[in-house]
């Protein structure tokens, strides 16, 4: 049964986890395992079920906070592509932005398309995300060791907050590797904003710049997914779960907003690391608590 106190304390969780490099999906399943919301669980497994409704409401409620907090950038990027549509050349460094972020785009909408539904029902299961969580550290801890390798070999300096490479400066190939790696974020326990930074970092570009193209590069994605399947929480799986849907929505825009504006100043002088850490402990632990 989804209560109007699940569905607040759910939608906090997807709006902070969505940005945090920790994995909202993943979350979306240990945290009613772990307080014996076993019908929750189970229902996020399932084909077709209320949970999984419920959870596009809590999408498009974060993705519309990312539209808010970003209105700036994408009020400049929309008409830097227009503006460039007009003349059939990119025109303006916006227009090149927005350019990077549809090629990066690309893959992870197809593929998405494709395997989202089989592999949240596959996957999404306490163990399987309590696995994925902790390899979701591992990634975002060896993404740091990386960038320090790129950064040096790159002379851009040790620390890799000063020095490094803008967001314009990559090529469209390059945006497209950092779109493939969304593609991990498909499966419960790997962060979507954590394997983007990492891609990001391994490009040359510092935290903060890592931190905003990846923040960039979800919200059409989230609000695409959501708006996709819109229509289920309107169908018959919506039935007596649109007031929590709304409710869980509003709370997890408020959530990822404020996550947003944390983590984009956090990224201006920190690293990763601590979210490694994180999802090593959280997963191991969760590990040994549904895997024994």
């Amino acid at each position: 049964m989804l209560t109007f106190f699940r569905a607040i304390v759910i939608g906090l969780f997807q709006g902070v986890t969505e940005l945090f490099p920790v994995s909202s999906l993943g979350h979306s399943v240990l945290i009613p395992a772990l307080v014996g919301w076993d019908d929750l669980v189970k229902a996020q497994s399932q084909g077709e079920s209320f949970y999984l409704a419920f959870l596009v409401a809590l999408h498009v409620g974060t993705a519309l906070a990312l539209l808010v907090y970003f209105r700036s950038d994408w009020i400049k990027i929309i008409g830097g592509l227009l503006d460039s549509a007009r003349r059939r050349r990119v025109t303006t460094p916006d227009a090149r932005l927005g350019m990077l972020l549809i090629v990066a785009t690309i893959p992870t909408g197809i593929i998405g398309l494709v395997f989202e539904h089989s592999l949240r029902t596959l996957f999404a299961k306490p163990t399987a995300a309590a696995i994925f969580l902790t390899i979701n550290g591992v990634i975002l801890l060896a993404g740091e060791r990386l960038r320090r390798r790129v950064a040096a070999g790159a002379g851009y300096g040790g620390d890799g907050f000063v020095g490094g490479r803008s967001i314009d400066s990559l090529g469209y190939g390059e945006a497209v590797f950092i779109g493939v790696t969304q593609i991990g974020a498909l499966f419960a326990g790997i962060s979507r904003s954590g394997i983007t930074m990492v891609g990001g970092l391994m490009r040359g570009l510092d935290h903060e710049d890592a931190a905003r193209f990846a923040f960039l590069l979800a919200t059409p994605i989230i609000l695409a997914a959501g708006i996709y399947k819109v229509p289920d929480l309107m169908g018959h799986l919506g039935d007596g779960i649109r007031g929590q849907a709304l409710a869980g929505a509003a709370v997890a825009a408020v959530a990822a907003y404020l996550s947003t504006r944390f983590l984009v100043r956090f990224f201006e002088t920190q690293s990763l690391t601590p979210f490694g850490v994180y999802c090593l402990a959280a997963g191991a632990f969760c590990i040994v608590r549904f895997a024994f």
